[in-house]
């Protein structure tokens, strides 16, 4: 953590939603002209897509079917860990940019599946930004939670993620269903392992629950819509939260916990916005008073 150089990290699972939330972060931004450096979980893969091909097919010949892009072994934890430490020191630090589609190809250069080279963050910023699979991972020797000032969970209940997930994939990759599936299921003992521990690090959770049928989430023919879903959001340490303001302020809105909010689907982005801001512009106050 770091008052000089302070880091927020969304964290969250494949089909999760950390997307949709990164969008909330970049309004508040531009509303209170913070100037923030982005990185994305997806940079730090440690293979590309034909790469991470190769060797699933050669871990499969080993008889293992479950590695995946959740774990250790695919990911470069310490080159993560590194650059949150390095930036929470001198406010840089090396990414890179992984090209998921046509548009990025256009954007960055490098075919689809591929990484750009690795690069400096640019100077100077008020805040680093991370979203991703691993922003508050702590696995062997790395500890990338302990360097993250505001850690946000985005945590849809198991059979809404999957759903999500799912109709992703098929809509903007051009996956099957049964191919989606076998994802789903060969990341299990890592989604276990290594996403699910991180939300016990992070700062707040967000976690959209359905409100409609979702028992068979690989025959859901639709993504049920913030108006069918209510969000439950968990805070580490309820000191400091204001929950008479948010419950006058959200309708609809109650305390499920003494820790908790619950509030209709269709009022995260203004809880969103009511929570975070303060949070962010305490960041930056903090980092302004002791430069």
């Amino acid at each position: 953590m770091s008052i000089h150089h302070p880091i927020i990290s969304v964290t969250g699972s494949s089909g999760a939603g950390t997307t949709s939330v990164r969008r909330i972060f970049e309004q508040i931004f531009r509303r209170e002209n913070v100037t923030a450096a982005y990185i994305e979980g997806d940079a730090f893969h440690r293979y590309d897509r034909a790469g991470m091909r190769e060797r699933m097919a050669e871990e499969a010949g080993r008889g293992n079917h479950h590695y995946s892009h959740f774990g250790p072994d695919s990911n470069l934890f310490e080159e993560l860990e590194e650059t949150f430490r390095s930036y929470s020191r001198t406010g840089s630090g090396k990414t890179r940019h992984y090209v998921h589609d046509a548009k990025e190809a256009e954007e960055f250069g490098g075919p689809p599946g591929t990484f750009t080279d690795w690069e400096a963050i640019p100077t100077p910023t008020d805040l680093l930004f991370y979203e991703g699979l691993h922003g508050a991972v702590i696995s062997g020797n790395v500890d990338v939670a302990r360097y993250a000032d505001l850690k946000i969970g985005v945590v849809p209940v198991i059979n809404l993620e999957w759903i999500q997930k799912i109709h992703r994939d098929r809509s903007h990759r051009g996956y099957s269903t049964e191919a989606v599936t076998d994802t789903i299921l060969r990341r299990m003992p890592d989604y276990v392992n290594y996403i699910c521990p991180q939300f016990t690090h992070t700062d707040i959770n967000f976690q959209r629950v359905p409100t409609v049928d979702t028992s068979n989430p690989f025959i859901a023919r639709w993504i049920p819509t913030a108006d069918e879903s209510i969000v439950v959001i968990r805070f580490k340490s309820p000191r400091g939260i204001d929950f008479p303001y948010l419950l006058s302020m959200i309708q609809g809105s109650w305390m499920s916990r003494a820790n908790s909010i619950v509030i209709p689907g269709g009022k995260l982005d203004i809880a969103m916005q009511l929570i975070l801001t303060p949070m962010i512009l305490n960041l930056v106050e903090k980092k302004r008073r002791a430069a």
